[in-house]
């Protein structure tokens, strides 16, 4: 019996689109990561504060440096979308929002608002 190699393979990135509930199910588990690792962070922040005046200083001062800054405000736009989906699930959880039309709408609603809070925040701080 010959195998037929030009049977089509399952659909991949190339051919298949991935919809935007998906991306954000995705992201999502991404920014749950990124939150782990920035905990572990900030228990350095933390330490660093109960180390003393000079820990603390060195701390300050790699804070300043801009590819930290960008990590932080990764972190607060992570804890912020992780925030929103989150608020989703408990819309899902009383069975609300199973619609198609809904789920995009949720999803970019999500996305919007995770980036409203970051900037209020950044204007905030500065």
């Amino acid at each position: 019996m010959a195998i037929n190699n030009n049977r089509p393979t399952s659909p991949h990135f190339q051919i298949y689109k991935l919809p935007l509930t998906g991306i954000i199910s995705i992201s999502h588990r991404m920014t749950g990561v990124m939150l782990s690792l920035g905990l572990l962070f900030f228990v350095c922040i933390v330490s660093a504060l109960a180390s003393g005046a000079e820990a603390y200083f060195d701390m300050q001062n790699i804070m300043g440096l801009w590819p930290v800054q960008v990590i932080y405000w990764g972190f607060i736009y992570a804890l912020f979308f992780h925030l929103c989906h989150g608020v989703r699930h408990l819309i899902w959880d009383a069975g609300k929002g199973f619609e198609v039309e809904t789920l995009t709408r949720y999803a970019l609603v999500e996305l919007v608002a995770s980036l409203a809070l970051t900037l209020v925040v950044f204007l905030c701080v500065r």
